[in-house]
Order: structure tokens, then sequence, then C-alpha cells
């Protein structure tokens, strides 16, 4: 049985290669990350495991990769890049990698609330263009921290933030509990919260989930912060809290089109702190995503 990892930057690549043991099945290590889907039968050449980073893989395309069994998506968010069910149905599997970046995405969604509170990203800016811009921040000691969703990334953020003097509130679709977070209903998170942060998986109950309605549910003057999913939210419904200032300040790291266009609304908008879909890029997250990799490589030849 055969892999590929068709679409590897040179980073990954190397950690790749070097996390192989002997013994483990043969993975070749196509050096691309920039691939188009059409590109994956010939990319494949009839290999049983494709790993996967980022690069979309139609149905109609697996259709076409003779051999193919097994996906292994290099994250959680798979339904962004291909329909596993669709998939499912031709006979191929695809395999999530959780819990690899919990502290990495975490971190980042806290360096985004407090870029946000302190606007520091439009300081930035206009210094460079040669304005001495001063603004007031928010500060955040004291304040109420909504989480929506709540798996392992929301849990680093509780912890981080209860221990950096705010109160956390969370809702959760199943029951959860945290030491120093309440779980309360959505309404409740939406209606307190100085900033609401959002951990949800996309499928299809939450795609869209953070409508118009929830957005002007929200406490006017809140920040919002997203490392989840863009379509989780009503984009043209967050564009538009942006500009009325209902949305104080949004701190984005994940968007419906990427790489985000040049033209795009989101970048004329003075009050939005964009990251480039990197909340979960540090060293030591990248290493337990190959390992992980490798543990299903392993186990899919296994059986």
């Amino acid at each position: 049985m055969r892999g590929v990892f068709v679409d590897a930057n040179e980073a990954l690549a190397v950690i790749m290669e070097r996390l192989e043991k002997p013994g483990d099945p043969k993975v070749r290590i196509h050096r691309d990350p920039d691939i188009k889907p059409e590109q994956y039968p010939e990319i494949l050449d009839g290999a049983e495991i494709a790993i996967v980073d980022h690069t979309a893989l139609p149905t109609e395309v697996a259709k076409k990769c003779a051999g193919l069994k097994h996906v292994v998506f290099l994250g959680t968010g798979a339904r962004s890049y291909m329909n596993p069910e669709e998939l499912a149905e031709l006979g191929i599997s695809v395999h999530l990698i959780k819990g690899y970046g919990d502290t990495a995405v975490a971190e980042s969604a806290i360096a985004l609330m407090w870029a946000s509170a302190r606007v520091i990203a439009m300081m930035d800016r206009e210094m460079r263009a040669g304005s001495w811009l001063r603004e007031d921040g928010m500060q955040l000691t004291g304040k109420t921290l909504g989480l929506i969703g709540f798996g392992g990334i929301a849990a680093e953020v509780a912890r981080i933030a209860t221990g950096g003097g705010m109160k956390v509130i969370a809702w959760n679709r199943s029951p959860k509990s945290f030491p120093g977070v309440e779980f309360t209903d959505l309404d409740t998170v939406l209606a307190k919260s100085d900033v609401v942060s959002l951990h949800l998986l996309l499928n299809d109950e939450t795609r869209g989930m953070i409508t118009r309605e929830k957005i002007f549910a929200m406490k006017p003057g809140v920040i919002l912060i997203n490392t989840a999913r863009a379509a989780v939210v009503d984009e043209a419904a967050m564009i538009d809290a942006l500009k009325s200032g209902h949305i104080r300040h949004a701190g984005l790291d994940v968007f419906n089109i990427e790489p985000l266009p040049a033209d795009h609304p989101l970048t004329k908008i003075p009050n939005v702190t964009l990251s480039a879909h990197s909340a979960f890029r540090t060293p030591e997250a990248s290493e337990n995503l190959i390992e992980a990799a490798w543990v299903h490589c392993r186990r899919i030849v296994k059986g």
C-alpha cells in the first residue's frame, strides 16, 4: 500500500521525512503546495493513500483517482475542501487530525483579541503612512469573553483568558464543564460578552449559524474573533456591523475565499485585523500534525 503527500510545502516535507520510521508504509512526498485539484490523478498515480494539506478534492476528481481508498487530511476542516460523505460512497475514507494545534490556535485567537482591543494593526498602518494615530483601546481585564463552541482550542483560550483576568462564559451543543468557565445558553453568551470568539467545526448545522440576527444580538461594541471557519458567519452581516460600529473590531484568521483577494471588502475596513489562515502555524503544531499523519498511515496499512 502506497501513499503520496500531494501538496507538501518544504517545511512539512522535511518533518515528514524526519519522522519516518523503519517499516513505515512507502509515502512519496510531492513538494509543491500549489497544485490544482485536477492534478490529483497524475500525482497519486494509483496510490491508495492521499495525504492532503489544503488542496480541494472535488468528488468528480476523486472518481478519477484509481486505487484511492484513504485521504489523510491534515487538520479538522476537511469539509471546507471535500465532501466526506460523497467520498465515502466511492469507498474513500477521510481521516482527520484533531488536537495537534490547540495551543497554537488558542494563542493566535488571544493575540487577535488583544490586537483588536488595542487597535494595534490600525495604529501600525497609520504610523507607517506618516500619521500619528492614537486610539483608545478596550481594557480586557474584568471583561467577559464568550466562547461559542468548546473543544480543545476553546479550552486553551479559556485557560489563557482566565489567567489574564477575564470572565469566561461559553456555549456548547453538548454539556461541558471546565474550571473557571460558566456554561450558559447561546443568547446569553451573545448578549453579555464583550468579546465573542468562535470555535465551531464547519458542518451542515453550523454553516451560517452566526446569522445577521445573532450578530446584532451581540452587545454593541463587541469584539469578534474567528479562528474557526469563515462560513459559520454571515459575512455580509458582519461587514455591515463593522461599518456601523456595532462590532467594534474583528480579528479574523479565516475567510470564505482564500487567499483573500486584495479588493475584498474586509481589506477596506479599518476596524478589522487580518491574518492569513495561519493560527495553527507553529513548529510545535506542525510536528504534532505530521506525527499524527504517520500514525494514520501506519494504522491504515495494518488494517
